[in-house]
């Protein structure tokens, strides 16, 4: 995977909000403790591209435990987050799909960290739509810097 954003950001207004927590909460299923993805910013015309944000909280189950004194967002999460916005994309297109369960997860590299007040901005970019199956590129972003990357699939189940 390459070290640059999967697309250009710089026209796109980070502030935005394009799908509501609430909305999010109708598309994806995921909810309390396992949503980790708030909202979404932008998706592009033909919804093979989105921006999503995780803000990373103080309150989150993981904080005491995960690395106590020095907490740090575990990288499995990260991934959920790319996923969770993964699905969002998928579900947008084929909402006729209840359940999405993800089968693969390739190429991550974690590249900094993440520590609860940071705004995880996810992207993610589509590499495969099928018609159960689908992979996308996701890169985590926090303050403009490359925090991780990795590759998803998932399948509707």
């Amino acid at each position: 995977m390459a070290s640059e954003f999967l697309f250009d950001i710089s026209g796109i207004d980070l502030n935005a909000v394009a799908g509501s927590p609430a909305h999010v909460g109708r598309v994806n299923p995921h909810a309390g403790h396992m949503r980790h993805l708030d909202h979404v910013i932008w998706t592009n015309s033909d919804l093979t591209a989105a921006i999503g944000v995780k803000q990373v909280r103080d309150d989150e189950f993981w904080v005491a435990g995960h690395i106590p004194g020095r907490p740090l967002l575990p990288g499995v999460l990260m991934i959920e987050a790319a996923a969770q916005l993964s699905s969002y994309l998928f579900r947008s297109r084929a909402p006729e799909f209840a359940f999405l369960g993800f089968t693969h997860c390739d190429q991550t590299v974690f590249r900094g960290q993440v520590v609860p007040g940071d705004r995880l901005l996810l992207l993610v970019k589509e590499k495969h739509f099928g018609r159960r199956r689908f992979s996308c590129f996701g890169q985590g972003l926090v303050d403009g810097r490359l925090v991780f990357e990795t590759l998803v699939t998932g399948m509707a189940i």
